[in-house]
């Protein structure tokens, strides 16, 4: 005669291995966020790289052009202009073929062409109406700073976080990336050099 033993086996899972699965699933989702803020910063960063290369490219092709620097100012002494002021917006003027800018650009050459910005970050913003642009900003969301040689001695120099001296060039363009603590960080630094 044969015996069957009835042994009951709990269905499903007990707390502590549930515990241990929450926990796993907790620490992947950690790592996983943390290497794809990074990812993210590395994309904007190389994103934010190519508009202070197109701005410093259309700057040089203005010079090659005129055989002068673009002067928004009027006078050359403002060697620095921010791209949502006064001055550096009225150099994106120049540099996009605005009609208001025909003096600086009487040939009305399109020096400088770029995506339209999104919430006034990763772009060119243009005011509603039409017309000139009205900022340049980074994929932060940071205005772009255009140093300009109006020496010709193709010497820069100038104060970004540190003291930066650049020979042989006659523009430099750059931001500060995102800050990190209110402090602007190495990491998402862009700059067209």
């Amino acid at each position: 005669m044969k015996t069957h033993s009835k042994t009951t086996h709990a269905q499903g899972f007990t707390l502590v291995e549930l515990l241990v699965v929450m926990v796993i699933i907790a620490v992947l989702a950690g790592a996983g966020f943390a290497g794809g803020s990074a990812a993210m910063n590395k994309a904007r960063k190389v994103s934010s790289q190519a508009h202070a290369v197109s701005i410093s490219s259309a700057v040089e092709s203005f010079y090659n052009d005129y055989s002068a620097l673009p002067d928004p100012a009027g006078d050359t002494t403002d060697q620095s202009y921010v791209s949502n002021t006064a001055n550096g917006t009225n150099l994106l003027g120049i540099l996009t073929a605005q009609a208001a800018f025909a003096a600086q650009n009487p040939r009305l050459i399109k020096f400088l062409s770029a995506k339209e910005a999104k919430n006034n970050k990763d772009g060119i913003v243009y005011p509603a109406a039409g017309g000139a642009p009205i900022g340049f900003f980074d994929a932060w969301g940071q205005p772009f700073t255009i140093e300009l040689d109006y020496d010709y001695n193709e010497q820069l120099a100038f104060a970004a976080v540190t003291a930066v001296a650049l020979n042989g060039r006659r523009v430099a363009v750059h931001s500060p990336g995102v800050a990190v603590g209110g402090v602007a960080t190495n990491a998402t630094r862009v700059t067209s050099w």
